[in-house]
């Protein structure tokens, strides 16, 4: 579960320091996403 929330965490600070545009913001969030799928489904 720590694992799960620091790696949220890490994905909000790279959407907040890593867009500009309302349309960036929901790219990166679904990035965020895709990456903790992958996460969820290797364990």
């Amino acid at each position: 579960m720590k694992t799960f929330a620091a790696l949220i965490a890490m994905s909000l600070v790279f959407v907040l320091s890593g867009c500009n545009t309302v349309k960036g913001v929901g790219q990166d969030l679904q990035k965020a996403g895709e990456k903790i799928e992958d996460v969820a489904k290797k364990k």
